[in-house]
Order: C-alpha cells, then structure tokens, then sequence
C-alpha cells in the first residue's frame, strides 16, 4: 500500500503485516494476525472458517447486520472464536481465546453484530486473553473438540486456564 498522497503527504493507513517484515518508519505500528484464526461455532458445530477475518464466514455472506438486537427476533446465536496460537522453545499452544456472539436469521437475511464488540475481541485475543463467556456447553464442546483433533501437541502444551473455560 503507498502512503503517500498526491501532493506527497503521508497518508495514515492500517498495515498488516507479518513478524518476518523489516517494515519501518511512517505507519509502522503493525498487527500481527498470522497467529489468530477465527473458528465460526455454529449450531454445536466448531469450523475453522478464514472468511471471519474480514467479516466473510460462510455464515455472514448475503445477511445484512444490524447493531440492534430486536432486527433479528427468529436468529439463531453464532460466535465467532478468535484463538491465538503462542510459541515458547517447547512448541506451540492455544494462548488466547475470545467469543463473540452474532446472531443470524438466514430465511430473512438478517443478522445482528457489533462489529466493535468483534474487534475488541479480536484485540483480546491477540493480548492472550480468555473470554469464553456466554456460550452453552454444546458450543464450548464444539470448540474444545476443534482445537482437540486440530493440534493435540497445542492443546497438550495449552495453559489450564484456558481448559478450563471449556470445561461443561
């Protein structure tokens, strides 16, 4: 992304780039997102799905978001979990994970969300926190059983806090 505007001024922008990158100067506060993947539960059911990243899941494409609760009366409830993989000299692990909650009526198209909610989330995520909160225990299995299969190395090196959390 150039940085510079037509009359060579620097233009402020968000870049994302990866801890690899030798990046520097104007705009070089960076996000690291190679280590969150966002996990769609839906259903009692846990996928891995990319498009959540840009607010693109499966579950999202073709509903329109509302901030409003009450838009959505028949929705169903969806989270989206953002997961943090760390890494220590023994290996990897799941080092942060936050839900989010939609919800989303697919016959009507509609959806509610608070996209701020799903970036401070994200944000938490990143900073190695735990916030489970809210989900039921077919979702919580749902997710323990993702990250489970995924990695079992991860998950035995994960810290107990976050074993906990997913205990039903």
């Amino acid at each position: 992304m150039d940085n510079k505007e037509q009359g060579g001024k620097k233009q402020i922008a968000l870049n994302i780039v990866s801890s690899k990158s030798k990046h520097t100067g104007f705009g070089s506060g960076s996000i690291d997102l190679n280590n969150v993947s966002p996990i769609i539960v839906d259903q009692g059911e846990a996928k891995v799905d990319v498009g959540a990243m840009h607010a693109k899941s499966k579950v999202e494409k073709g509903i329109k978001f509302s901030a409003n609760r009450e838009d959505v009366p028949n929705g169903r409830q969806v989270w989206v979990v953002w997961v943090a993989v760390d890494r220590t000299a023994e290996g990897q692990f799941y080092g942060g994970a936050t839900a989010c909650e939609m919800w989303i009526d697919t016959e009507a198209r509609r959806g509610y969300k608070i996209l701020a909610d799903h970036v401070n989330k994200l944000d938490g995520a990143l900073k190695r926190k735990i916030l489970l909160d809210g989900m039921n225990a077919e979702d919580k299995t749902a997710l323990k059983n993702l990250l489970m299969t995924r990695n079992e190395e991860w998950w035995a090196a994960t810290p107990e806090e976050l074993k906990k959390a997913l205990e039903v």
